[in-house]
């Protein structure tokens, strides 16, 4: 009898939809486990280059927490492609304006630079407050 290696296919995976409530939560720390939940790291059937990870939907991302004097130190940068296009915006004028951006730019870092990580990265839903429109897909309750 031969080992065979077991591989995972898309359309055979059971994805799940859970809820992370980002309220008092490190970011960093909170985006490395969504990261790693959208890959489907946590699972035995895990295949590096298959999507089959799970369904993940944040909400709370204004009240998310960053460590030290991040909030002023830490930029995010855009950059046009024209000359003196390079814009920059601190965490703390981010979280006032885009609040969802800041959580999505952490875990789209930790995923794979390519077309798999982008659709691994559609996955994952962001809500600033505490409502979202998911109800209908019973997400359970993640704690991380």
């Amino acid at each position: 009898m031969t080992m065979r290696t077991f591989v995972a296919k898309e359309s055979e995976v059971d994805k799940k939809w859970y809820l992370v409530d980002a309220e008092g939560k490190v970011l960093g720390r909170l985006a490395s486990q969504i990261a790693m939940r959208l890959r489907g790291k946590h699972k035995p059937i895990f295949t590096p280059h298959a999507d089959t990870g799970d369904f993940i939907v944040v909400i709370n991302a204004e009240k998310v927490v960053l460590t030290g004097k991040k909030w002023d130190n830490k930029f995010y940068y855009r950059y046009s492609g024209y000359m003196g296009g390079l814009k920059k915006r601190s965490a703390k004028k981010m979280l006032e304006t885009k609040p969802e951006e800041v959580i999505r730019h952490a875990v789209r870092g930790m995923l794979p630079k390519n077309s798999l990580g982008r659709r691994q990265l559609k996955k994952l839903k962001i809500y600033a407050g505490p409502d979202h429109p998911h109800e209908a897909q019973k997400p359970q309750e993640l704690e991380i």
